[in-house]
């Protein structure tokens, strides 16, 4: 079962998206959510790097449990989330 206690994340400009980790035991997976995906959680959201941190953090729960639900143990080192995640 996946897991997030850590809450960092971080902007990714380049694939204009947070990123965030998760772990299963020993196993760390990266996650992307897309800005189109926050905008779906926080039609509101600021559409900068600080707002897109912003939703991110008010989020996390929805994030977490979508992520969740994407994660298949050991299959890809990444995933992403997008707006139809949610």
């Amino acid at each position: 079962m996946i897991e997030f206690p850590n809450h960092s994340r971080s902007y990714d400009r380049t694939r204009r998206a947070v990123r965030f980790w998760g772990y299963d035991s020993a196993i760390e997976a990266s996650f992307f959510i897309e800005e189109d995906a926050l905008q779906r959680l926080q039609p509101d959201v600021c559409r900068n790097e600080s707002g897109f941190l912003n939703a991110f953090d008010y989020n996390r729960d929805a994030i977490c449990a979508a992520a969740a639900r994407l994660y298949v143990r050991g299959s890809r080192g990444s995933y992403d989330l997008v707006a139809a995640n949610f």
